[in-house]
């Protein structure tokens, strides 16, 4: 059996996620609470702007550091 590999959140697309963006929309979650989507590198600016207009992007750090307690190696 093959992992799947993660992909891009951006609605239609089908291409490999290479970063997490995680946010809160503070109306509805916690404030520690982090909901991620994951973006390939063509929809990372639009998905982030998407967010950050409602002020719900909290942070974008690469796949590669994001585990799966919603940490980036940064925050370790």
């Amino acid at each position: 059996m093959s992992e799947e590999k993660p992909i891009c959140s951006a609605k239609g697309c089908r291409a490999g996620a290479v970063w997490v963006l995680a946010w809160n929309n503070p109306k509805l979650h916690t404030p520690e609470r982090r909901k991620t989507w994951l973006a390939c590198e063509e929809h990372r600016e639009h998905l982030s702007q998407f967010l950050g207009v409602r002020g719900f992007l909290k942070d974008v750090v690469p796949l590669a550091e994001w585990d799966a307690d919603g940490e980036s190696a940064a925050d370790r």
